[in-house]
């Protein structure tokens, strides 16, 4: 399956890399669920993420092996489909925030926190659990 990039956005790297870093940034933020990184691999890593987890939410065998010819983990596949998917079940877009966080110290590059975003669910448990 080929990503297509929205924006072409080249990142300074040739397309082999560029492809390599994106895989293993959308695997580490389904495997740990943010991930901190300079804003415009975050806007990147976004939109592809988002794909992932439409597939995700498809949940037929093309579309897990889709899932798994981008995502370098098969672990990380399998949650994808089982936990993470579902969670957005009724939801249409939007699985992922990015928050700036401010230049980095050695080359004032805009860094970025991008994260899976909370469903209405677990934003309520939160609350309850606090409230206990």
């Amino acid at each position: 399956m080929e990503i297509i990039m929205p924006g072409a956005r080249k990142l300074g790297r040739p397309t082999a890399h560029r492809n390599a870093m994106l895989r293993g940034l959308v695997t580490y933020l389904f495997k740990y669920g943010k991930v901190e990184t300079t804003v415009t691999r975050a806007k990147e890593v976004s939109s592809i993420a988002e794909k992932m987890i439409t597939l995700g939410k498809e949940n037929t065998l093309a579309s897990r092996r889709a899932a798994l010819a981008y995502i370098t983990e098969e672990d990380v596949v399998t949650a994808l489909f089982e936990k993470i998917a579902p969670k957005y079940e009724a939801v249409n877009g939007g699985y992922t925030a990015i928050y700036k966080l401010g230049p980095r110290r050695g080359d004032a590059a805009e860094m970025a926190m991008i994260m899976l975003v909370p469903t209405k669910e677990e934003l309520e448990a939160a609350e309850k659990a606090k409230k206990k």
